[in-house]
């Protein structure tokens, strides 16, 4: 083993086998013995591509043309549905449905218009799709509603529930003729409080599909609901964290219980079907998440998180008192369950093996992978595995965050000198970060840094009060318990205190440059697409997160002077370190004049400052090359300010 200056180890782990190798996995439908899901491939523009997998054989059923994403809420999810041999699908360019029967040609059948989709039932009754639809038709804000589509006539497109800000969920019970939904309205966002409404299907002589009787089933501006799902039985399930953290939920409501117009909730009994402090839910940053499912008449299997850790288990519905039945499995990270019969689905990882395709037997305990996020085979000497960690933080409250520790088999540090931490603060920034195995920070281990990603307060995972941290705090809270992360391993003797950086994305970025900002605590970081001044972004961003500051910050503009108060680009003057900025140049979340008001203030003030825009990326970066910039140039950045010499020929990045 060679002893070397820590961030200077030669890594088998390079940006080029990460971005070449590795893809992004989601959206899973099952349709009878076929199972399905949605590939986002970075080599090929970020296209997103689904995969049926039928009998042990693979099949890429979307045109090369063509890219199955949905721009709602402008995150998106919830982009196709399989039914029955058909996959209706939302196309990211033209943002038309387009319908593929079995292996042939998808064919277009909404017109190219201003209206996006997502989130489909189909309902076989009627042979019509129903789905979300977010109308940017006229000026001003967009319109959401839900609505039935014709699949003969694209035309043909009918309102069945508006006058709520937003909606999502739509769920057609067994025999077609009930449909739940979740709505909610500003400023909340889908973790503050939703409503879970249902109401007869029916349509008329004339051939109109209409909502009759609608009921408010549970939910307000303080009750979270989430993935509402029918028993065979005409049972409706969800979660809900009426308690504080969000558990699952079954309704006795059936068409007998009274009707009212009044707002009122009805009076269907809920129960508690395992109450317990874990979260069997998420925040509804997209469509179509989905943390449970039917796996029988009888039986729930379901995810859940505790500690920061996933777990899945079974639920025995006709004996509650069992509780829930955990499987074992070597999965710290599971989501986007689904359910057919004695068959599980899920995206699983661990901290030592990729995010993956998992099938699980559910009556033989035995589970086969069908496709990995990377094909990359990286010997596990030079894999750092995830450790839990908590700290204290402000006013006596703890923190929790996973630490990485720099790892690779052929170097070591000097026996004098600490790492360098890089602290990764999470998007969201109601969001979390978990333990599965990323091949992102991989790179930063295997080359001699240690990497602490943050869950500050206001991440989910830990319950609702941990979640509440954040409210009215944001820049405050997410930024102490970064600082305190990075401190506290400093004081443990595991990191060079002289050498902390801070990193982040979209929200983390905000964080991140807040932390640079209004705290010394460390010497350089880098902002990817991040927020550098909130009055920009509360009246320059779209529908979705047009009223997240309310929450997270104060109601503008009445509380200006609080967004002038928390905005980096302010305080420029505070600033004493060095910044990277990487951009998308259509990002419509956090456009680029944010990045670029910051990157011009650092030039006058004569701070060591860089910045690299990227041509057709948004909110995020999906092609290649870019990903395969920003995570170099990062590396570059940091090996010009902390003094160290990269072992990789990589072309470094300009600093001004």
């Amino acid at each position: 083993m060679t002893k070397a200056p820590y961030g200077s180890w030669k890594s088998p782990i390079s940006s080029d086998l990460i971005v070449s190798s590795s893809i992004r996995l989601g959206a899973i439908a099952i349709d009878g013995s076929d199972i399905y899901w949605n590939e986002g491939r970075p080599t090929e523009g970020g296209r997103n591509v689904i995969i049926r997998y039928r009998d042990g054989q693979y099949a890429e059923m979307t045109p090369t043309k063509l890219s199955v994403r949905s721009q709602v809420h402008e995150y998106g999810g919830g982009e196709y549905l399989v039914a029955d041999g058909r996959i209706y699908f939302s196309n990211f360019s033209d943002r038309c449905i387009y319908r593929q029967v079995g292996d042939g040609t998808p064919q277009k059948f909404t017109i190219e218009g201003k209206r996006r989709f997502a989130d489909f039932v189909w309902s076989r009754n009627y042979g019509k799709l129903i789905s979300v639809c977010e109308d940017h038709t006229d000026a001003g804000e967009p319109v959401n509603t839900l609505v039935a589509i014709s699949t003969t006539n694209g035309e043909d497109i009918q309102v069945l529930a508006t006058g709520a800000d937003f909606y999502a969920s739509p769920r057609l019970n067994a025999t077609g003729d009930k449909l739940a939904w979740i709505s909610w309205n500003h400023p909340n966002m889908p973790w503050d409080g939703t409503e879970l409404w249902v109401a007869d299907l029916k349509e008329s002589n004339s051939g109109v599909m209409e909502l009759h009787n609608p009921q408010l089933i549970a939910g307000g501006i303080e009750e979270s609901i989430f993935q509402p799902e029918w028993s065979t039985d005409g049972k409706l399930y969800f979660v809900s964290d009426r308690t504080g953290w969000w558990n699952l939920y079954v309704s006795n409501f059936n068409s007998s219980h009274s009707v009212n117009n009044s707002g009122d909730i009805c009076d269907a009994e809920i129960t508690a079907l395992c109450p317990m402090e874990a979260e069997f839910g998420q925040p509804q940053w997209v469509f179509g998440m989905t943390n449970y499912g039917f796996s029988g008449d009888r039986q729930i299997t379901c995810t859940y998180t505790q500690d920061g850790q996933s777990y899945l288990a079974k639920l025995d519905l006709a004996n509650l008192e069992r509780g829930l039945q955990v499987i074992d499995l070597p999965f710290t990270s599971i989501s986007g369950l689904h359910c057919a019969g004695d068959s599980a689905v899920f995206t699983g990882g661990s901290a030592t093996e990729p995010t993956a395709i998992i099938s699980l037997d559910l009556a033989k305990g035995t589970w086969q992978k069908l496709r990995s996020a990377s094909d990359l085979q990286i010997d596990p000497d030079y894999i750092s595995a995830a450790q839990s960690i908590e700290f204290p933080t402000e006013n006596g409250k703890t923190a929790y965050g996973l630490f990485y520790p720099p790892k690779n088999k052929d170097f070591s540090g000097d026996d004098q000198e600490k790492p360098p931490l890089l602290v990764k603060s999470h998007g969201g920034p109601t969001a979390s970060t978990s333990g599965s195995l990323s091949l992102g920070i991989q790179y930063w281990t295997s080359r001699g840094f240690a990497v602490l990603d943050v869950n500050y307060g206001g991440s989910t995972g830990y319950g609702r009060e941990y979640r509440d941290r954040l409210k009215g705090n944001w820049g405050i809270v997410d930024v102490d318990d970064c600082a305190n992360g990075a401190k506290f391993l400093a004081s443990k003797g595991l990191v060079d205190g002289d050498r902390l950086a801070i990193s982040g994305g979209s929200a983390g970025g905000y964080t991140t440059l807040c932390a640079l900002t209004f705290r010394d605590d460390f010497k350089a970081g880098a902002s990817h697409y991040g927020i550098c001044d909130l009055e920009a972004l509360a009246t320059d961003t779209h529908k979705f997160e047009s009223r997240y500051l309310d929450s997270l910050i104060g109601k503008y503009p009445e509380q200006k002077e609080i967004y002038i108060q928390r905005s980096p680009i302010h305080f420029t003057e505070r600033l004493s370190c060095a910044i990277a900025f990487f951009q998308g140049l259509e990002d419509k979340v956090v456009p680029p004049n944010q990045a670029e008001m910051m990157v011009n203030a650092l030039k006058d003030k004569g701070l060591p400052v860089a910045y690299v825009a990227f041509e057709g990326e948004q909110h995020g970066f999906r092609k290649a090359e870019n990903i395969k910039q920003a995570l170099d140039g990062e590396f570059s950045f940091y090996a010009q300010v902390f003094g160290f010499t990269p072992a990789d020929d990589i072309a470094p990045i300009k600093i001004h």
